[in-house]
Parts: C-alpha cells; structure tokens; sequence
C-alpha cells in the first residue's frame, strides 16, 4: 500500500512539474491561468446546489480562459529551457494536447447549438428536470461532457500507462485551481511590471 502511495505522489508530482515548466512559461497565460483557477473554485462551490451555474462557469469562464492563455500566449518554438520541441511536449503530454483540446472544444461548441436546432441530440444526456430551458440543458450537458472528458482521457492513460498514472492525472485535473492559486497569484504583479515571460530560473537549476 505504502509503495502504490509513494508511486501516485511521484506521479502527481511529476505531472504537475512537467505541466508548470512546459505549458506555463507566459506570465500571460500564468494571469490566465489565475482567473481560471478562481473560477474553477467558484464552481466547485456552486456544484453543491447549482451544478448548471456551476458548468456555465467552468466551461464559459474557466475554460475560456484557461485555453486562450494555451493557445494563443505560448510559444510554440523550441523550447531552450527544457530543450524540447513544441512537437515533442505535445506528443508526451500526459493530458490534453492542442489538438485533444479543439477536439474537446469542438464538442463543446456543437453542444448549445444543436440544444437550439435539434435538441434530441443532447436531452438523451440530460435529466428530464434539467429540459425546462434550453440553457438549463446547455448547462447539464456540458457539466457532463466535463465528467466524460476526465474519464476518457483517464482510461486512456490506464490503457497506454497504469491506473496509477491515470488516478494521479485526475487528482491533478481536480485540484489544479487550488496548485494554479498558488504558483501563478503573483503573476499580474509581473505583468504590471513589464515581465510578460517568466525566466524559469527555478527550472533552469533544477
């Protein structure tokens, strides 16, 4: 059991370094990353008795933002201080990958507007006291799709790693707004003072 243990907390760990020094090298993206995380947190509070507040907000705001800073803030250049491809770091990530992502997006994207064109196609994943509205249906299914998405990208990581590997992504997934607070609440003050890339010397001397 202590070895099982010890394995997940180094996986954990391991992911979390490899995700922080790979994907978060703009203070942009880090600011980003800041507002989502508060979001997430809001959500989570709101799931308890809201879940479809709860989902508009993780997907509409946390979401959001948290994928803009990827896609659009960070280089993707070699990478001089891990000495690593931007080919490469998609092709090891433990996660969603760019292109993972737009196909997770494009789900998302689709799912309001056939909600509004033919709705059949998403009440199937809808409970019936969730239809009264069209933005009430929205809303559950994408609290759904974000369930589905975890647990597939999940049994993925059992299939081509081990189950501890997988346990540890989720762990990640689920408490990141909590580990993003804390590495990245200072990084409007850097914005502010002209810093738009972190330097990463904490990595560089790793």
């Amino acid at each position: 059991m202590s070895k099982t243990l010890s394995q997940f907390t180094t996986a954990l760990r391991v992911q979390r370094w490899d995700d922080h020094r790979y994907y978060h090298q703009s203070r942009i993206n880090q600011a980003l990353h800041l507002v989502s995380a508060l979001s997430f947190l809001a959500a989570y509070i709101l799931l308890f008795f809201d879940p479809v507040s709860a989902a508009l907000i993780g997907w509409l705001l946390a979401m959001t933002t948290r994928q803009i800073g990827h896609f659009f803030f960070e280089s993707k250049e070699f990478d001089s201080i891990n000495n690593a491809s931007h080919e490469h770091k998609e092709a090891i990530k433990v996660g969603y990958n760019l292109h993972r992502k737009v196909i997770l997006l494009s789900i998302w994207g689709a799912i309001p507007i056939f909600a509004v064109i033919w709705p059949p196609a998403v009440t199937w994943a809808v409970p019936e006291s969730f239809e009264d509205s069209t933005l009430r249906i929205v809303g559950m299914a994408w609290f759904f799709l974000g369930v589905a998405g975890l647990l597939f990208r999940a049994l993925q990581l059992v299939k081509n790693e081990n189950i501890t590997h997988a346990l540890a992504w989720i762990a990640k997934i689920l408490t990141d707004p909590f580990h993003d607070v804390k590495l990245y609440h200072r990084s409007p003050i850097y914005l502010l003072k002209g810093e738009y890339i972190d330097p990463m010397n904490h990595v560089k001397h790793s």
